[in-house]
């Protein structure tokens, strides 16, 4: 994938003397209305190859993930992604899939708070909300994010305050969803046919049958807080810990599900990351006793352009590697 960015320009020379004098600004004409750009769309597109072991080799995945962002005024901002792919059918030919992945209304209240509303992506650790395309190049999520939800249909209030005049942040993060529920109401390990029971994305408001509420009947709580220091441009550290907590099924004693996330990112130049998180989740079950998924995962990335070799192209590469 290539993001182009094209910037276009203009300069009015009206003489030998007009370089060394300073242009002035063209006014906006009277009752027309500035670009300001309240409606941008954004995204990304890709299409994957893959090639595993006893299987055979193919293009996997074709997917357009755009996002849109609208400014209502100075202090409401909406935003919506959506992920459409392309997939085999059992039947023969391909259909389509459209999903949602995240749609939120944010309410700037000041400088340090943030009220927002709708199917938020969530603050457990960073990575959910810094996975787009042109931030993380690798094609795949680290394999511990499996266990946590990526976004949650409630509230949430976050926002950020300077500790002193050095650069430093506390960023903070608290909010209410409705959280992970059980496919089949109960809160055993697995269904019948063997397959996990926890869902973590699909209680979302609505329900098949067109009824409303949370599946469970009580809601998720969590947060996240976080200490950005920097030491001078493009050298910075960032710690976050973060957790949610709640029930997740419908049917019998009521089971907990909780997860605990510590993230860490460190940049030590303009093209140097190394980030990574360590992920730990424990799901209460009517028949296996606890189950406890955890995991973590590293991940560096250097950007070609920080070797300053005067190449054809070799600035728009970035080399990236992944533990997990």
């Amino acid at each position: 994938m290539k993001n182009y960015i094209l910037i276009l320009s203009s300069v009015m020379v009206g003489g030998a003397m007009a370089a060394d004098q300073v242009q002035p600004v063209t006014p906006v004409p009277a009752n027309t209305i500035a670009a300001t750009h309240d409606l941008t769309m954004v995204g990304d597109a890709e299409v994957q190859y893959a090639k595993t072991s006893g299987q055979h080799g193919g293009f996997l995945l074709s997917d357009f993930a755009p996002i849109f962002l609208y400014r209502a005024n100075d202090d409401i901002l909406f935003e919506s992604g959506f992920d459409i792919k392309v997939k085999n059918t059992d039947g023969g030919g391909s259909s389509t899939d459209i999903g949602m992945s995240f749609g939120q209304l944010d309410f700037m209240i000041c400088d340090y708070a943030t009220l927002v509303g709708g199917y938020m992506v969530l603050p457990l650790g960073t990575y959910s909300e810094r996975a787009a395309g042109w931030l993380n190049k690798l094609p795949d999520d680290p394999l511990p994010r499996a266990a946590l939800p990526g976004a949650g249909a409630g509230v949430q209030l976050r926002g950020a305050f300077a500790l002193g005049d050095s650069g430093q942040l506390m960023t903070y993060a608290v909010y209410g969803v409705n959280g992970p529920s059980s496919i089949d109401g109960t809160a055993n390990g697995s269904q019948t046919n063997g397959s996990p029971n926890l869902d973590l994305g699909g209680n979302v408001g609505i329900n098949s049958d067109d009824s409303t509420g949370n599946i469970h009947g009580q809601l998720s709580e969590g947060g996240r807080i976080g200490w950005f220091m920097p030491f001078k441009a493009h050298y910075d550290i960032e710690l976050g810990l973060s957790g949610q907590s709640g029930t997740w099924n419908s049917q019998g004693p009521q089971k907990s599900w909780n997860a605990e996330v510590v993230d860490a990112a460190v940049h030590v130049s303009s093209a140097f990351e190394v980030k990574g998180e360590y992920i730990h989740t424990s799901q209460e079950t009517a028949d296996v006793g606890s189950l406890t998924p955890h995991g973590w995962w590293i991940q560096g990335a250097y950007k070609l352009a920080g070797l300053e070799i005067q190449m054809p192209y070799i600035n728009n590469f970035e080399l990236v590697g992944r533990y997990d």
